[in-house]
């Protein structure tokens, strides 16, 4: 992995006075760069092509005002971020990029880990332990913080509850084809039927997670770590929008069974509804976060910094209200309404949105000579 140290004294060396916002265009682009504009930093969005208009055409920055995508550069795949030109553009324009979940799904971690130069917020590192098949991954961050999470059903043989089965699309790698699952034979009859249409291989099939499903209101807690201020806030909360699970529970019961002979549920994360949380239970979700900011300190020093999510349901299975974690992001999640959820509007007068929060941290670091300990 590129030393820490090398990073910090790369950064060091930017005009602090002309610091790039860097992102990749999509997931979570366009929320980082509309806050990085408010505070004064330039943006660059580095596209693949065919997929760049929303960068290159409809938000770009206009001498009027509008826009907030200064620059472009577009690539034929995104993973050519790390050939050594493309590098040397966004380190002479003083580029700190804000990683996102394209950087696991489009990149291999090691030429991330270990080739990318260019500075990034956060700790990259940590980036993979988001991957379920990697040691001292979500699960034994979680473990160790003392937040529950799903039992894990080790072999389909011991399915004794109804589970949900984590296995990936054999076209799209990073796409979801779950199937849920309350037996043995039932795990066989479904499985088999996603591997005879070609949606899953046998070999993705090995590598599925099987976890109990736990009834419960789902909802993810979206937090901000400022290790400057040693800080923990809550940017908002708020609940996923997935097809083609969202349109089959509309259904009366009885259409879903006629529907659910033609087609199987589908879990692709679409977007999301802000949702609000009792007052009573904000405590709970400071306590969550906070355990695991400290158990990342811990297992990964300097731990995580600025944006991460943790995202389940709230269950009362056991008699309380308990939040069951069932991912982990480890970076800035792909939810840019939580600025409309009140959370952050408690703290500082109004609400914000994750990409001011992040350039208001940039700015903090500026002023108080402290960058190299935002980046890795």
């Amino acid at each position: 992995m590129i030393k820490r140290s090398k990073i910090q004294e790369l950064v060091e060396s930017y005009d602090q006075d002309e610091i790039t916002i860097g992102v990749l265009g999509g997931h979570s682009a366009l929320d980082v760069c509309r806050g990085a504009k408010k505070y004064g930093f330039r943006t660059i969005a580095v596209c693949q092509k065919g997929r760049e208009k929303t960068y290159t055409n409809y938000f770009k920055s206009r001498l009027d005002g509008k826009g907030c995508i200064d620059e472009t550069i577009v690539l034929d795949k995104f993973s050519d971020i790390t050939k050594e030109k493309i590098q040397n553009e966004l380190v002479k324009r003083n580029t700190i990029f804000i990683h996102n979940r394209y950087f696991w799904v489009y990149f291999d971690f090691n030429d991330i880990e270990n080739n990318f130069r260019v500075p990034i917020y956060g700790t990259r590192g940590m980036l993979k332990l988001e991957e379920r098949d990697v040691p001292k991954n979500q699960y034994y961050l979680l473990e160790k913080a003392g937040i529950r999470y799903p039992k894990i059903i080790d072999s389909p043989h011991e399915i004794d509850r109804l589970v949900i089965v984590k296995v990936n699309e054999a076209i799209r790698g990073y796409e979801r084809a779950f199937f849920y699952a309350s037996s043995f034979d039932d795990y066989n009859q479904k499985s088999k039927e996603l591997l005879n249409k070609k949606m899953i291989t046998k070999d993705l099939l090995e590598k599925a997670i099987i976890e109990e499903y736990v009834i419960g209101a789902q909802v993810n807690f979206n937090y901000f770590y400022s290790n400057i201020d040693k800080e923990l806030e809550i940017m908002g909360t708020d609940t996923r929008r997935q097809t083609n699970l969202d349109g089959l529970i509309r259904l009366p019961a009885n259409e879903q069974l006629e529907v659910l002979k033609y087609l199987k549920p589908k879990i692709i994360e679409t977007g999301h509804i802000a949702a609000t949380t009792k007052e009573s239970i904000i405590e709970k979700i400071f306590l969550l976060g906070e355990k695991f900011v400290e158990t990342t300190k811990k297992e990964y020093p300097p731990g995580i910094i600025g944006p991460f999510a943790l995202q389940g349901a709230i269950s009362a299975d056991k008699g309380k209200e308990e939040m069951v974690v069932f991912d982990v992001s480890m970076r800035i999640p792909g939810s840019p309404l939580t600025r409309f959820t009140p959370h952050s509007g408690y703290l500082y007068g109004d609400s914000i949105s994750y990409g001011e929060r992040i350039s208001m941290e940039f700015q903090k670091a500026i002023k108080q000579n402290k960058l190299r300990e935002i980046v890795s």
